[in-house]
């Protein structure tokens, strides 16, 4: 079973390939939502319109795809960047680099400083290659 067509593969290529195993395994393949809700059939008719599907649903994820990009680099453009906001301010990478000289341990930095050690460790790495 499969939600969506395009949930199964990338390609026509990869679907017809799945879908033909299943099949010469004696396994059912049923799409539960979409144009192709039902079961493959792999002979004739049914073959022809899952192929048409599969196709249509390769543009469609390809087209996603371009938008998802298209968007992602207007917004670089404009100057905005995704993901979280960092929690490491100039002030506290200075102040873990002061905690690190002094001799305080990775995990007694992250907890005076309110972070983890992960942060500690991918910022403390930044900073110190920087010479800071």
């Amino acid at each position: 079973m499969v939600w969506k067509l395009d949930r199964l593969g990338r390609s026509v290529k990869d679907l017809l390939t799945i879908a033909d195993d299943l099949h010469s395994k004696g396994i059912a393949l049923r799409v539960l939502s979409g144009t192709l809700a039902g079961v493959y059939t792999p002979h004739g008719e049914g073959k022809f319109f899952f192929t048409v599907m599969a196709a249509f649903a390769e543009l469609e994820r390809d087209l996603i795809q371009q938008r998802t990009v298209a968007g992602l680099e207007a917004a670089r453009r404009r100057g905005r960047v995704g993901g979280r906001p960092t929690v490491m301010s100039p002030d506290r990478l200075a102040a873990a680099l002061a905690r690190r000289e002094r001799g305080e341990s990775p995990s007694e930095i992250a907890k005076a400083l309110g972070i983890s050690r992960a942060t500690y460790y991918r910022h403390i790495n930044r900073g110190s290659a920087a010479g800071a």
